[in-house]
């Protein structure tokens, strides 16, 4: 009998014992799930944020913005060529700054993303480590540049320059406004675009080199369609970024409402925003909300043309 009672109780604590290891189990495994739902519910809350203030700004630009278009007329203001905000008989015709707007992102992006995207093949695939720190470091300080100093730069040796080399009476035009933002956008073109580059598997260059492929080949066949997306983003980051400045462009560009011309002095939608704003009131400070509206508008409407471009691609 002694036997038996010590059976017993060896197997009641042996019984105990798995029962109490199963419940430590069960009890971490529970304080896991909280951890995993309250960070979960905190990335969800921060995704909520960011989308509320888009959704805020957007809101708030449709309403500030409507009533100066109801007023001046879709048409007049959008195709108007005459910007004259305190004149007796105000005119408010934004074409002026819409063109210019575009022509200076284009011509930035024409410049700056070839470069940039060169320069990021060659820092991802090609450069030597050494080359390759100095090279991202240079670009870090140049990101890091405020662009007021791109300004006054591109005023005091820039602007005297354009001057100089096509004898035009004032160099403070829509070239000097290009080639200053095609500068700026590079940090963003580079950094972005090695990050994909590096982000491509390995595997896929090794297949086609054991394919007979040289490097170069590799590189632009393989490795570039691959970090197409990437790419992409990039080109979207130097975009906003081109379409968005104001306190270069604004030292560069004379900041006159012409109509754009190479050499003419040029006023862009932000540069619009900026220089009245401080003193703007009543129909006038209206008007400025409408062109932020239109500003605003314009990178939605880039942004929805990417994304329309890469489910193309995606789908081939």
């Amino acid at each position: 009998m002694k036997k038996l009672d010590t059976v017993i109780q060896a197997a009641k604590a042996a019984g105990d014992g798995m029962t109490d290891t199963e419940h430590r189990a069960s009890r971490s495994a529970r304080q896991k799930r909280r951890i995993e739902t309250v960070v979960h519910g905190i990335f969800l809350l921060l995704g909520l944020v960011t989308i509320a203030c888009v959704g805020m700004i957007t809101v708030y630009l449709v309403v500030s913005g409507i009533p100066a278009i109801r007023e001046i007329g879709l048409v007049p203001f959008l195709f108007g060529t005459s910007w004259e905000s305190t004149a007796a008989d105000p005119k408010f015709g934004i074409l002026p700054f819409i063109l210019t707007s575009v022509y200076g992102t284009a011509g930035a992006v024409v410049l700056g993303v070839p470069i940039g995207f060169l320069v990021a093949v060659y820092l991802a695939k090609i450069a030597r480590p050494r080359v390759k720190s100095l090279v991202c470091g240079a670009v870090g300080v140049l990101a890091g540049i405020p662009s007021v100093v791109y300004g006054l730069v591109g005023m005091m040796v820039l602007v005297p320059g354009i001057r100089e080399l096509f004898g035009v009476p004032d160099g403070a035009s829509l070239l000097a406004a290009i080639l200053v933002l095609a500068v700026m956008i590079l940090p963003s073109v580079i950094n972005v675009s090695v990050t994909a580059l590096e982000a491509v598997p390995k595997e896929y260059e090794d297949a086609s080199l054991a394919l007979g492929a040289t490097p170069e080949e590799t590189y632009f066949r393989v490795s570039v369609p691959a970090a197409r997306s990437g790419i992409a983003a990039a080109i979207v980051l130097g975009v906003g970024r081109a379409m968005g400045e104001a306190m270069a462009v604004v030292m560069v560009s004379g900041n006159v409402a012409n109509m754009p011309g190479l050499f003419e002095s040029v006023r862009f939608l932000t540069t619009a925003v900026s220089s009245e704003m401080g003193y703007a009131s009543g129909l006038q400070r209206q008007a400025l909300f409408s062109i932020a509206l239109v500003l605003f508008l314009f990178i939605l409407l880039i942004n929805a043309a990417l994304n329309l471009f890469l489910k193309h691609e995606k789908e081939k």
